[in-house]
Order: structure tokens, then sequence, then C-alpha cells
């Protein structure tokens, strides 16, 4: 079976439901992520403090690595958390998911926090404090496990500290060096309007496949349709996907571009790890030997069904289903 390595930012989710008005008193922007500091971190709090709140264990592509998981592909998670209740809350829910685990204890920091705002409309606005998240340093990076992998997952967010930015290059340079598959999530549009031109260069040089959301692969690519995104990016990798919302989402597959449809409801309960959700999809019908286009649509139902509840990842008693469906229909 397929193995995947990835590093990315162990964070403890925090979901709470607001109105659009707290937004406003909180002076955030709605849909966007922000990356803030302990005092943003502790105001949001003391302002959330007596309303109901769901914890998790969460980040990005964590979220990815426990439902490839949970799908039968050996995934193994690289990052650091604080040496603190959050951190030993955060690897024990790892473990129990068969996630195999690779995070580093930074003694002189804290477990990264994501606090999540969801509006009646069902838009999140996701408040990250990465805490001990920025610490992890290329020396942390176990080789052997890199080379033992199929394939190597990141994501766009471990772009925004030097030391993360670096183990990911390495890591890179690994991969391309011993022939391992390479698959990117940009993530994030405001990582984009960050790093345009470096993620441009990254997925030319390194990758095979690449995810990004039409915002996203409009700050990428300079384009307002995501048709013509999505036909640019593949110009730059074999494997380019651009998501769509409620419209589906275009795959460009070696440069012939199909239109797969959205499953599901196109009224959402919590978008939250959707974007997460489809790359697990993807990666697990192009793990399994499926075509491009069957990997699309299991990342697409997939997708479809997470956003119908909240939170960001299944519950392990529905993958019996979730697997059966697959195999039934894709």
């Amino acid at each position: 079976m397929a193995k995947v390595y990835g590093i990315g930012n162990p964070l403890i989710d925090y979901l709470c439901s607001i109105e659009d008005k707290d937004l406003s008193s909180l002076s955030l922007n709605k849909g966007t992520m922000l990356l803030i500091d302990s005092d943003k971190q502790k105001e949001i709090v003391e302002y959330t403090k007596g309303r109901d709140i769901s914890y998790s264990c969460g980040g990005s592509c964590p979220n990815t690595m426990v439902t490839l998981c949970s799908l039968g592909i050996p995934t193994t998670l690289a990052g650091s958390i604080g040496n603190d209740e959050l951190g030993e809350m955060y690897r024990k829910k790892l473990r129990e998911s068969g996630v195999t685990d690779q995070l580093v204890t930074k003694d002189k920091s804290v477990t990264g926090t994501s606090i999540i705002l969801l509006t009646p409309d069902k838009e999140r606005t996701m408040n990250t404090y990465l805490g001990a998240n920025r610490l992890y340093s290329p020396e942390d990076v176990v080789e052997k496990s890199v080379e033992e992998a199929d394939l190597f997952y990141f994501t766009g967010y471990m772009w925004d500290t030097e030391s993360q930015k670096n183990s990911v290059l390495k890591t890179l340079e690994i991969c391309k060096k011993k022939g391992k598959k390479i698959a990117f999530d940009v993530a994030d549009p405001f990582a984009v309007g960050r790093y345009r031109q470096t993620f441009q260069s990254l997925i030319s040089e390194y990758c095979d496949i690449v995810f990004a959301n039409s915002e996203e692969a409009r700050y990428l690519m300079d384009n307002y349709d995501p048709y013509e995104c999505c036909r640019s990016l593949g110009k730059l990798c074999p494997i380019a996907v651009v998501k769509n919302g409620k419209k589906g989402s275009f795959l460009s597959d070696n440069r012939k571009i199909s239109l797969i449809p959205m499953y599901g409801t196109s009224v959402p309960v919590d978008t939250t790890g959707a974007g997460d959700t489809y790359a697990a999809g993807f990666l697990y019908g192009y793990l399994t030997g499926r075509s491009n286009e069957a990997a699309c649509n299991i990342a697409s139902y997939l997708a479809g069904r997470i956003i119908t509840r909240i939170g960001a990842q299944f519950q392990k008693e529905e993958f019996p289903e979730i697997i059966s469906y697959i195999e039934d229909n894709f």
C-alpha cells in the first residue's frame, strides 16, 4: 500500500458560532484565514467565553492525513507541538486516528490553535495562532520516513515562517532526488498574494499534483476564469485541480481539461476542512490506481459529504459506508 508523508501545522481547533456583528466587533474580515499573535488570540477567546465551543484536533495537512489514513492509506504527520496539555491532547488524538506520529515537542512554546468563527451563512473565519508550529526546522525532518513514503503532501501555509519553509524545501529536494511524487495544496488566497511567484516556481519545479480553489487560482494565475486558471496551472505540472464551489471543479490531466460535478448539498452546514477532505479523496483515488478523473470524483463526493456537518473530519464509524460507496461508484 502506498504511503504518504505530510508536513503540516498541528492545531487545536476551537469552533464557535457567532453573528456577523461579532466579526465587526473583533475587527475581522469574514471568510479569511488570519495569522494572529497571542494578544489577539486572548482577545477572541475572551470575547467568545460562555458560548458553545467545540474542540478538536485539526490543521489543514493534518486533516488530510487523518482522512487518508481512515480510508486505508498509511500516513505520517510531521510538525511541532508545545510541551503542554493541548499538545498531549493532540498527540493522543493523532495516534488514535492511526496516523504515524512524527510530531516534535518544543519546550519553549505552546501548541498552536485555530479559532474558527462560524457565521449564520456557514462561512468560516479562521484565526490561527501558530505557536510551536513556527519552530519546526529542517533538522526535525526524518529523512528515512520521507524516503520510505511514496508521496509527499504539503500546503501553502508552510511558507509563513522561514524554518517551516526550509523544512519543506529540504523535503522537496529529498523527494526529487529519490523520485517521489509530490502534491501541493495552495490552501489560502492570502498566502498566494504573498508568495505568488514562489508558488508558481514550486509547482513547476517540484509538483506532480496541485490543488487550488477558484479564488486561490485567480491570485496565482491572475485570471478570474477558473477554467482558464486550470488550463494555465496544467502547463506548470501534470495534474492540476481548481475547485469552483457549487459549480464543481476543473481537472487538468496532462493538459486535458475535465469538468467534475459537485456532489451533495449546495447549502453547506460548515465548509471547514472541505478542501482538506477534497485533497484526501483525490490522493486516495490516485494512490489506489484509479484514473485522475475518478480520483477527482471521489474528492468531490467526500467534500460534498463533509460540508453537511460541523467539523473538518469524519467520524471513524462512517468510513465503512464511505469506502463501500467509493468502491461501488468510482
